[in-house]
């Protein structure tokens, strides 16, 4: 146990469980173990130093570099702030900004959003504002997405609810009215209920045109809620490496659950859109991973998580570019290389039809382009 974090932040065996969060405790003692889980870690993250303008702009660069270097053009930030938008702007105007940032803004920062004018689309093609995001339950790697079974081996623990229905619904109707995307972490079968309930209902109240709903990993599902997406027209953003780099905590939620997890297979058969999110950090962010996770749906040691899901390579590159460029309405500059559209590509270094798909993930890159620029180059 950290207990000299747990007494910096003054927490101990009397501090209550906060609201969509968890200290989880020894169950034959009661005292602390030092797993902190969802909103309780805002007891430490509030203890962190400040950054600068200028960290912050170094940290785009240095993020940019490790992102071009694996191929990648495009990034969806899952929860920025204003400080990040400035910072993507800053890097850009340096010339240190080599991938193009669609930016979610987290909810808590959308009264200024709001004040200010500024809603989804507004930018340019290297860094525009995305959607509104907002967190519904708990994560997967984590074991605190809620659903409605509980999880192998644990009979009383069906995860988290970070934000009820009622108080998710008042943060999405605010943003939704003022030209906001909506995008909701949304993980386990009642999060991704719970959160689809919020979409439909604002529909129903507001209807907007193409509103295109997202659904931040829509990882745990059945059919019902395929049905309820398709009729909506959302969104799902799958996690893209998580059956290779995180199979071994998969066994948490069994075989038949893992079938209907990370569902690309059956979102594409439904004829929904899909596209795919890494989350980085919790899971990497390598293309060719993702690759290798999709169309094999196996582990680093070989083992096969949910078979039913496999992709081909075609559709597994498809979800990742033109169903990407649709995620941020941006299908008609970006996501396919045809005439008119942004000179971006990669340049691989084995062709990956044609390879083992085991060794997808082994394809070097060779050059990344952005913008008609080689922004990386072995």
């Amino acid at each position: 146990t950290n207990s000299l974090a747990l007494k910096t932040a003054k927490v101990d065996e009397n501090t209550p469980d906060p609201r969509g969060g968890k200290f989880d405790r020894d169950p034959s003692t009661g005292k602390l173990d030092g797993h902190v889980r969802e909103t309780a870690k805002e007891f430490f993250t509030k203890l962190f130093p400040g950054f600068t303008r200028e960290d912050h702009r170094e940290g785009v660069k240095l993020i940019s570099k490790m992102m071009s270097r694996t191929g990648i053009t495009s990034v969806t930030d899952a929860s920025g702030t204003p400080d990040d938008l400035r910072a993507y702007q800053d890097a850009r105007d340096a010339g240190d900004l080599s991938v193009r940032v669609y930016c979610h803004i987290y909810n808590a920062f959308m009264d200024q959003m709001l004040a200010a004018g500024i809603h989804t689309g507004l930018g340019d093609e290297w860094v525009k504002v995305g959607a509104q995001k907002c967190v519904c339950d708990g994560s997967i790697s984590e074991r605190t997405a809620r659903l409605s079974q509980s999880y192998i081996g644990r009979p009383n623990d069906f995860g988290i609810l970070v934000t009820d229905e009622e108080h998710l619904y008042a943060l999405s109707r605010k943003a939704h009215e003022s030209g906001w995307q909506l995008g909701t972490h949304a993980n386990g079968d009642v999060g991704i209920d719970t959160t689809l309930r919020v979409y439909e209902r604002l529909q129903k109240e507001m209807p907007r045109k193409d509103p295109r709903y997202r659904l931040e990993h829509c990882t745990v599902i059945n059919d019902s809620l395929v049905a309820r997406i398709k009729a909506l027209g959302a969104i799902p953003t799958p996690f893209s490496t998580y059956a290779y780099y995180h199979g071994e905590k998969m066994k948490e939620y069994g075989a038949d659950r893992v079938n209907n997890m990370f569902a690309l297979r059956t979102f594409l058969d439904a004829g929904i859109r899909p596209t795919q999110a890494s989350d980085y950090p919790p899971g990497p962010f390598e293309p060719m991973m993702a690759l290798r996770s999709e169309v094999t749906r196996t582990d680093a040691k070989g083992n096969v998580w949910g078979a039913k899901q496999r992709v081909s390579v075609e559709e597994a590159i498809r979800v990742g570019t033109i169903n990407g460029a649709f995620a941020s309405y941006e299908e008609n500059i970006k996501g396919s290389i045809e005439p008119g559209k942004l000179a971006d590509l990669v340049v691989l270094g084995q062709d990956p039809f044609k390879v083992d798909p085991m060794e997808l993930i082994n394809i070097p890159v060779e050059r990344t382009m952005a913008g008609g620029k080689w922004v990386w180059e072995s």
